[in-house]
């Protein structure tokens, strides 16, 4: 069972900028990424990077957002810009394993992001 450890949320002004990261107790991995969920809204895909280093993001965020992938520290971080108040919710790290995601996917407890106008 992988362990994901969630850092960097936070409150922030609008137009302004946060950095989440997410350390992965296990290296080999097919798929990580970030999602969020809003209260009152399904959880939906933010970015998610895979281990041969290709990225996708959510139209919402293209332009603002970058994922990379930190092998030496085994971290994933996602690095906001521009943020607007409908970014606020809460960030989820994702881990799939080198199964890849459809054997399951591994959630951190999530990390509050939060942007005022």
């Amino acid at each position: 069972q992988v362990q994901l450890v969630e850092s960097g949320g936070g409150w922030v002004q609008a137009g302004g900028s946060l950095r989440l990261s997410c350390a992965a107790s296990r290296s080999i991995f097919s798929e990580m990424g970030w999602y969020r969920q809003a209260p009152g809204k399904q959880r939906e895909m933010v970015a998610t990077i895979t281990n041969a280093g290709g990225t996708a993001y959510a139209d919402s965020v293209k332009g603002r957002f970058a994922i990379t992938h930190n092998s030496a520290k085994n971290t994933v971080d996602l690095q906001m810009s521009s943020l607007k108040p409908e970014d606020t919710a809460i960030y989820y790290c994702s881990f799939c394993s080198e199964n890849g995601c459809y054997s399951g996917i591994s959630w951190g407890r999530g990390t509050q992001v939060t942007v005022s106008s």
